[in-house]
């Protein structure tokens, strides 16, 4: 198994950035692609952005679009978030999800078998 843990979330005014990391323990982290998810209504976790294994593929949330970075250094077991531009509508507990294997079904929460506790991102208006 994969351990991940969150870090970076804070309070930030809007149009502000934050950098969130996802550091990994356990197994090799290059065998799992990975994702932020963060709550939605009507949903139990939206999703945000994920990476591919080598970090060759990203793919992102229309709403995060040109304003978030996803990005996984392998020889450190971390994987980042950059968000730039942050909205109030941002505001959130973001998650760090860990998937063994490709990014088949990388939008749904349910093909990540591996969670974070999360960390709180709020921004102000």
């Amino acid at each position: 198994q994969v351990q991940v843990v969150e870090s970076g979330g804070g309070l930030v005014q809007a149009g502000g950035s934050l950098r969130l990391s996802c550091a990994a323990s356990g197994r090799t982290f290059s065998n799992y692609a990975m994702g932020w998810f963060r709550p939605a209504p009507r949903k139990e976790r939206e999703f945000v952005a994920a990476i591919s294994r080598s970090g060759s593929y990203t793919y992102y949330a229309d709403s995060v679009k040109g304003r978030f970075t996803i990005s996984r250094d392998n020889a450190k077991n971390t994987m980042y978030l950059q968000m730039n531009s942050l909205k109030p509508e941002d505001t959130a507990v973001y998650y760090c999800a860990a998937k063994n294997g490709d990014l088949s079904l990388y939008r749904t929460a349910g093909a990540y078998g591996y969670w974070g506790q999360g960390t709180q991102v709020t921004v102000s208006s």
